[in-house]
């Protein structure tokens, strides 16, 4: 029992977590993305789940082979080094809690179709989204358990719309067969066009790696862990390339190009009707349950490089109830600075500029973490294997394809995230050391 009680999550509470954190604001907007991309969306959506499936796989032995806190940061501390695995960590962390402003400011703007204020006052979409926020942050302060257990019902119920979707489509093909589907042309296939869009539906599956973050809190993690990833991976994979390939081949280009709710609308073009309130009340629950997800990690992670030695040691310290209650203050702080500084933007041009930001940061996370597990089986760190070379290899270059795809804008934005945290690694070092849980008041 007190085993179980100080590692609450098991595996359907893991892979809740890979899912619902994948699951989130992103998919309901992405079709409107990969409308002017037609085919080669679906092509790139193939592409991207083949490279997700690879990094999962790469995530999944490692954390088998090192079911520490901390993630990304772990493997690549363990192959090249503390101040590697701390700019690796640093990013990451950055990418969280940039992105959960994204996040968060997607599932306002859903709301804002049952509350049109969110959309006309200024600064009211702003002052909602970080209560929102704070809310969500009390929830993973007040214990892991809780979040989880919020992680899974949050999951089930963001997963019904895109079922309906999915549902709607077979409907629309039974009745009308291929007439309603927009027509191949080879022609139109691009290499650039495929990377391109391939760029766009990665930032949908980030968060692959979610289980293995709070790896101290997971319930035998060396087999929960890795089987969470690659369910999570594998399934969410699945649904967006039946979802998000159907909305977009079975809707006119123009109608999504320019829809601020492209699942609704393509529900509405087909006679859906009313169906586009449901569709959005929906996609504000699955933004927030991802939203849920990604808080949980945004303080794990400081907590774990303070753990480390590689950030200031009184984040490493926990709340009377086990949580780094510190560390979650921390990232949400910063996260509501982001959001009140960009109040006066409009919520699609917020969501799209901190989107690309945070893929790009999570991208020098994947790389180095398939790096790392190279350097793990060279220096006979952890079992070599073929399968995970090639794996890893493949995960390698496709974080590196997909970091060409995001453009020379968003991967700058990602080297200068990197090289912002030098400073706070030269200055802790000599001073941070590895701590033990200690309970504040």
């Amino acid at each position: 029992m007190a085993a179980s009680s100080a590692r609450p999550l098991g595996l359907w509470m893991c892979t809740a977590l890979v899912v619902g954190n994948m699951i989130g604001s992103g998919v309901f907007m992405l079709p409107a993305s990969l409308a002017p991309y037609g085919w080669n969306a679906v092509i790139a959506w193939m592409l991207t789940i083949g490279g997700a499936l690879c990094l999962a796989f790469v995530f999944a032995r490692l954390a088998e082979a090192f079911p520490r806190a901390g993630g990304p940061l772990a493997y690549t501390q363990e192959a090249f080094g503390p101040t590697a695995g701390f700019m690796v960590a640093w990013a990451y962390w950055i990418s969280m809690w940039v992105g959960n402003a994204a996040i968060a400011t997607g599932g306002v703007s859903y709301l804002s179709v049952f509350f049109p204020a969110l959309g006309k006052v200024p600064g009211l979409a702003a002052l909602v989204t970080v209560a929102v926020v704070w809310a969500l942050t009390a929830v993973n302060c007040w214990g892991s358990k809780s979040a989880g257990r919020l992680q899974v019902v949050a999951t089930i119920l963001k997963l019904l719309p895109l079922i309906a979707v999915a549902g709607l489509a077979v409907v629309i093909l039974a009745r009308k067969g291929g007439a309603a589907v927009t027509p191949f042309e080879p022609s139109q296939l691009s290499a650039g066009g495929i990377t391109a869009a391939a760029t766009l539906t990665l930032w949908a599956l980030l968060g692959l790696e979610s289980a293995t973050v709070p790896a101290d809190k997971v319930h035998e993690p060396t087999r929960t862990i890795p089987r969470a990833t690659l369910y999570g991976t594998a399934f969410t994979g699945l649904i967006y390339l039946v979802v998000c390939s159907a909305v977009v081949v079975l809707s006119p280009a123009d109608l999504l190009k320019t829809s601020n709710a492209p699942f609704a609308d393509f529900v509405g073009y087909h006679g859906g009707g009313d169906l586009r309130l449901v569709l959005a009340a929906f996609a504000a629950i699955s933004a927030f349950g991802a939203l849920n997800g990604w808080v949980l990690l945004q303080g794990e992670m400081p907590y774990a490089m303070a753990r480390d030695g590689v950030f200031p040691a009184w984040l490493g310290k926990v709340g009377k109830r086990g949580t780094p209650v510190r560390a979650h203050v921390l990232s949400s702080a910063l996260l509501t600075i982001l959001v009140l500084m960009n109040y006066a933007k409009s919520m699609a041009d917020l969501f799209t500029f901190i989107a690309l930001l945070a893929t790009s940061a999570s991208l020098f996370t994947y790389l180095f973490s398939a790096l790392a597990a190279l350097r793990l089986q060279q220096k006979h760190r952890m079992d070599a294997s073929m399968l995970l070379t090639v794996l890893a290899i493949m995960a390698a270059v496709y974080s590196i394809w997909t970091l060409y795809g995001a453009g020379a804008s968003a991967s700058l934005w990602g080297v200068v995230l990197l090289l912002a945290g030098l400073p706070v690694r030269f200055l802790t070092a000599r001073a941070a050391r590895p701590v033990l849980p200690e309970t504040v008041s």
